[in-house]
């Protein structure tokens, strides 16, 4: 009879590993078995008392006490799609399919990819997959945990009994795997794990869940495959060219751009619909969200990740997500997301010593944690780790229909010394401090994510002069679309704190940046980071009275939109929001009551469409030949001047950095002709004096500055001016 004579006297090492959860191949004594002589089914209940093979109601024998039975008969007399049904100590009656009926059915070529590194897909294998078997609904679960001693699935369908339903172990690959019938979309679920060495048991959210629980709950929630009927194919089709393309970003904070009035979150439907109208009166042309992904601490905005695949349920489902972004796209917006490979929280439930052992994260502290932010570091040489991640970087764009990927904390991850003294890193093969296994990594990562997904970005938020950040892997990069300019963000707020009457002793803080700006594809940032940790707000930190602060901030904006690289700006930064930002409520918006908030936003509005409508501000972004000094010699008076240009299209920027008005102020300009103003941040409309240029100039042919032609203007007061020929 097979495999019977392991149980007997309830002694043998099959019983003792199921009694005791140490059991890693449950489908070899457990289910159904065929014998020269007839047939056997082996269930394991328990906390039953008896139990019935149906239909027929067949009785099984109790082989012990602990919930172990058995029936044996004639072959044929059970059908393929039997059912058990048992009774327990109380006397309750449960009847339910048995999930050992169904063996193992995990593809080994596709184990053997995840295992080399290799799987860029690795959610289609692992993770909670609805599906049916013999025409059995059920969920399959499957969990890469190789060092677990036992691994099973507990869940709201069996009383989160980890005895209940080991799971079995794919030998050499370290995947776990079940299928359990009738467990269907909106169950509950973990995975319980023994510990090899300790025998300590420990429930672990599912690294590849799809959806959870609203926190503080931490339950992983099965989720069906998705069913949103998409309608951005013409979106997709004709994605904008990010390296020529107009980009102006609005980055976002969900659980705090807007909230409702008694302090709840918007969900994803609420948020698609009044971010369409928002941005279709400021003009930006993509939205940035900090991180969605499943995170349990609001206070880690979204930056200390528990669901690497899995859209936060704070504000909604998985399909709700997919409408928000379908909604943006149908209107124009392209959707990127602030994404985390480089760390992740300690949280016991999640990633951390998931099986027993340092598994996603370095074993050495030296490597494997984060001296600031109290985090693990990913061990990015660990082939299942690279697959991991990669596969999550696909998985939004290819499920979600993101257009790309901001990734965090860059710096970080190349650099091993990152944050931490001597003696508390350890120097690559080398002796160097380039951590070669997470360039190797972001190459792959970058490689993969264009070669699959051609037309969407990857963004680097890179603080150091690493170089090549956005040049082709072929080419020795790194292999990114863009980098956020760290570096002309610090120099101009640095520039911009200073009361103007010292601006003239720094004016090479703002020139500086032309020496390298073309080094990368820059972004520029005005992110969330500039606004929190006691920095205080943009308008904030602009120096003198009232107006001459919100006079600093529109010409802080005008500079940002006239120079090189695409633009960034976090919420409340378009309407001068004058208090640092808190994740825990919502932007005051009733500031837009008043005059001078209303002027910064209608000024950022006109700069969104004046930069998307010019080709001369934004088609030419990373080239040299798109921008070229006027005067960029007149520390003095802190005056920039400066040209850009776009195939036979010019757009000429003055840049006053002092309260004093300058008439007659001469500049050299390429040809004679009438100019016209076609925005003055100091214009009344914005909270401006209105001291300017009556909207137009004349250009005669009089040399100045070593070009044939100049005109003088009236320069407004800490304020920039853009002037174009009139045509003909």
């Amino acid at each position: 009879m097979g495999y019977e004579s392991l149980f007997t006297g309830g002694q043998s090492p099959a019983m003792r590993g199921l009694m005791e959860g140490r059991l890693h191949d449950p489908h070899a004594v457990l289910g159904r078995f065929r014998h020269a002589d007839g047939e056997s089914i082996r269930a394991w209940l328990p906390g039953a008392v008896s139990a019935w093979v149906e239909p027929g109601g067949h009785p099984m024998r109790l082989l012990d006490p602990a919930g172990l039975f058995q029936w044996y008969g004639a072959g044929g007399s059970v059908p393929p799609g039997y059912r058990l049904r048992w009774r327990n100590d109380s006397g309750e009656e449960l009847e339910g399919p048995d999930a050992y009926a169904f063996p193992p059915d995990l593809d080994p070529d596709e184990l053997r990819l995840f295992c080399a590194g290799e799987h860029i897909r690795a959610w289609r294998l692992l993770g909670a997959q609805v599906m049916e078997r013999d025409g059995v609904p059920g969920t399959r679960f499957a969990v890469w945990a190789p060092n677990a001693e036992r691994v099973s699935v507990v869940g709201d369908f069996n009383g989160w009994n980890g005895l209940r339903h080991p799971m079995t172990v794919r030998g050499g690959f370290g995947v776990w795997e079940l299928f359990i019938p009738e467990v269907v979309q909106g169950a509950l679920y973990k995975f319980e794990l023994r510990n090899r060495d300790t025998g300590r048991v420990q429930q672990k959210v599912d690294p590849f869940a799809r959806r959870f629980e609203v926190r503080p709950r931490t339950a992983c929630v099965v989720d069906a495959p998705p069913g949103h009927g998409w309608g951005d194919d013409a979106w997709l089709q004709h994605r904008p060219d990010w390296q020529r393309a107009p980009m102006a970003v609005y980055e976002i904070h969900a659980g705090s751009w807007r909230r409702h009035a008694d302090g709840s979150f918007l969900g994803y439907r609420e948020l698609a619909g009044q971010l369409v109208e928002e941005l279709g009166e400021t003009g930006f042309t993509h939205v940035e969200l900090m991180p969605i992904t499943e995170h349990p601490f609001d206070g880690s905005w979204g930056y200390q990740t528990t669901g690497y695949f899995a859209p936060t349920s704070r504000f909604g489902t998985p399909e709700d997500f997919r409408y928000f972004i379908d909604t943006l796209h149908r209107n124009g917006l392209g959707v990127i997301l602030d994404w985390v490979p480089g760390h992740f929280p300690r949280d016991d439930h999640a990633l951390a010593r998931f099986d027993g052992t340092a598994l996603f994260e370095h074993a050495d502290p030296r490597q494997g944690e984060t001296v600031d932010w109290g985090t693990l570091v990913f061990n990015f040489g660990r082939n299942e780790v690279r697959s991991f991640l990669i596969s999550s970087a696909l998985y939004w764009l290819e499920e979600f229909h993101l257009d790309g990927l901001r990734i965090d904390a860059v710096a970080a991850m190349l650099y091993l010394d990152y944050g931490r003294r001597d003696g508390q890193w350890v120097p690559n093969a080398y002796g160097g401090n380039e951590n070669l296994e997470a360039v190797s990594f972001l190459q792959a990562l970058n490689n993969v994510t264009h070669r699959e997904c051609p037309g969407t970005m990857t963004i680097a938020e890179e603080s150091t002069a690493w170089p090549a950040v956005t040049r082709p892997v072929h080419l020795g990069g790194l292999g990114f679309s863009m980098k956020w300019n760290m570096g002309w963000m610090h120099d101009t707020l640095q520039y911009m704190r200073h009361d103007p009457v010292h601006r003239r002793y720094h004016h090479d803080w703002l020139t500086f940046g032309l020496l390298y700006a073309y080094t990368e594809n820059f972004v520029l940032p005005f992110s969330h980071d500039e606004v929190v940790h006691g920095k205080g707000s943009l308008l904030d930190r602009m120096p003198g009275d009232r107006w001459q602060k919100f006079a600093n901030l529109r010409l802080l904006y005008a500079y940002q939109y006239a120079y090189p690289g695409k633009k960034l700006l976090f919420m409340g930064n378009e309407f001068g929001a004058p208090h640092e930002w808190s994740h825990a409520h919502g932007l005051d918006r009733s500031l837009l009551g008043e005059p001078a908030h209303t002027g910064v936003r209608r000024l950022v509005s006109n700069l969104n469409r004046l930069y998307r409508d010019r080709p001369a501000l934004h088609a030419e972004d990373f080239e040299p030949s798109g921008f070229e000094w006027i005067d960029c010699h007149d520390a003095d008076q802190s005056v920039l001047s400066f040209l850009r240009r776009s195939a036979g299209r010019l757009m000429i920027v003055v840049c006053n950095f002092t309260p004093v008005p300058r008439h007659g102020y001469r500049i050299g300009v390429p040809h004679a002709g009438r100019y016209r103003e076609c925005l003055n941040s100091d214009a009344a409309v914005y909270g401006g004096s209105n001291v300017g240029n009556c909207g137009r100039a004349g250009a005669e042919p009089v040399p100045w500055m070593g070009r044939p032609c100049s005109m003088t203007l009236t320069l407004p007061p800490l304020a920039c001016v853009y002037l174009e020929p009139e045509e003909g």
